[in-house]
């Protein structure tokens, strides 16, 4: 990333440089960090890769700049943790799911360039705090018959995914709503996500969005989301998933809410 695109002035002498070069070391080492924080999440509960990622990326290196390289991050996450669950994997209950995200993710990527970016930032306020909220309650929905609420859910997701890629909380709440096995409901929520998250990538390429700042920054945090990868499916047999999830939801209420406000 260039100086002019970090201060918007050219240093005028060493000292200067030398400042500029410590903060972007340390700007990247926190987005190391948050890959780190996002991958070892979804690793160790089933979800979260996104919606960690998109509510701390942003405040480093605007949101413009996180959608795609959040794109980047889910589907390589998405793709690891899937290997673990593929086993449990049943096609038949997500494919309505797959196929209307289909045609709304190009939607939502259209709308992400139409739309203003601090109007864009409170609206992801609103579904990180949203799905947290309604998460911690432990609200229980009706199960849900037929294949229109699929369709729906899907389109949805798919919407959110193209746009500030968290097709998470319709996805969820939907497989909440059918009450699937614990294991097909990490196989078939991880084949959706990493779907989901090729036709947002192709999506973006498509629009131009990869710039070569945010492949610097993918290259130089995969280390970050390997191990990132790792540690959580690894400290499972130590950490129980359900405490850390409600950890992370709480984080997830307070940053949504602060991007509100």
């Amino acid at each position: 990333m260039s100086y002019i695109a970090t201060c918007g002035t050219f240093p005028r002498n060493s000292f200067e440089m030398e400042q500029i070069n410590k903060k972007m070391e340390m700007t990247s080492v926190l987005i190391g960090a948050v890959l780190f924080l996002a991958a070892f999440t979804q690793s160790l509960s089933g979800f979260g890769v996104a919606l960690v990622a998109m509510a701390l990326l942003p405040g480093l290196i605007g949101i413009k700049s996180a959608i795609p390289l959040v794109a980047l991050v889910a589907t390589l996450v998405d793709f690891g943790v899937l290997a673990r669950y593929w086993r449990s994997l049943q096609v038949q209950k997500i494919w309505p799911l797959i196929l209307a995200s289909f045609f709304s993710v190009p939607l939502g990527i259209l709308l992400l360039r139409r739309l203003d970016e601090s109007l864009t930032l409170t609206i992801l306020g609103v579904i990180l705090a949203g799905y947290a909220l309604y998460a911690l309650l432990g609200l229980r929905l009706p199960e849900l018959k037929g294949r229109l609420w699929a369709y729906a859910a899907g389109f949805l997701g798919g919407l959110l995914g193209g746009a500030y890629n968290t097709p998470g909380p319709p996805i969820i709440i939907y497989a909440s709503c059918k009450q699937w096995e614990p294991d097909v409901f990490k196989g078939n929520l991880q084949s959706f996500f990493l779907l989901n998250s090729i036709v947002v990538l192709v999506g973006h390429a498509l629009s131009g969005n990869f710039t070569a700042s945010i492949q610097r920054m993918f290259w130089s945090g995969l280390p970050w989301i390997a191990f990132g990868m790792l540690a959580g499916l690894s400290m499972d047999r130590w950490v129980k998933p359900e405490v850390f999830r409600k950890i992370a939801l709480v984080l997830l209420l307070v940053m949504g809410a602060n991007m509100i406000l």
